[in-house]
């Protein structure tokens, strides 16, 4: 009886030396993708500023040249996250902006808690496409806000609604824009300096 059984073929090199490289590959995707990922967060926050995507206001120095007759509602809205012991509350829910006008508004702020506590607000506005339009002057959300025991302050906004808002023919039907606040805990708020200059203290009001 004849033997069929075959010896076994060694695996071809090129076979190995082709895993190696798919592995090889793999592996940069995969350190691309981290690095990617921690870019991500500056570059996406610099994308919302700069566009207005998903909500993002812009932010402006001075009050525009131009004014408009246009007339647009503006809401706004509050909300404190879990974690932080705040009443956060607008003194007015709603009211008519003429497009161009710089407006002041105030939000109140309670720290209900006995003890300090830390906190910063995130913000967008809604629809989306009006964040483009939508730019602050003063803001209390630029910096962290630190309460002592039951502090209350009142905070102000300053904002306009661009005039180039009349130039985008997909802005002809917006009526109502709505500027919505969350407030976040800190957790391990910055030092404040020893010797606070007037451009440090944070401004409540105008």
């Amino acid at each position: 009886m004849s033997d069929n059984h075959q010896p076994s073929r060694p695996r071809p090199k090129s076979r190995n030396t082709r895993d190696v490289a798919v592995a090889s590959i793999c592996g940069f995707v995969v350190a691309l993708m981290v690095g990617a990922s921690f870019a991500a967060v500056p570059f996406y926050n610099w994308f919302c500023r700069t566009t207005g995507y998903g909500g993002t206001t812009q932010v402006a120095k001075s009050a525009p040249t131009t004014k408009t007759g246009r007339m647009v509602a503006v809401r706004f809205d509050s909300n404190v996250s879990g974690g932080l012991p705040w009443k956060f509350e607008p003194e007015q829910n709603e009211i008519n902006v003429r497009i161009g006008d710089v407006v002041t508004v105030y939000y109140t702020v309670t720290n209900l808690a006995a003890r300090t506590t830390t906190g910063q607000a995130a913000y967008n506005v809604t629809p989306p496409t009006a964040g483009a339009y939508f730019t602050k002057i003063n803001c209390f959300c630029f910096t962290e806000q630190t309460f002592k025991p039951g502090e209350k302050r009142e905070m102000a906004v300053v904002f306009y609604v661009d005039p180039s808002i009349i130039d985008d023919r997909e802005q002809d039907s917006l009526n109502t824009i709505t500027l919505s606040y969350t407030f976040f805990p800190v957790k391990n708020p910055e030092p404040a300096p020893v010797a606070a200059t007037e451009q440090d203290k944070p401004k409540t009001s105008l």
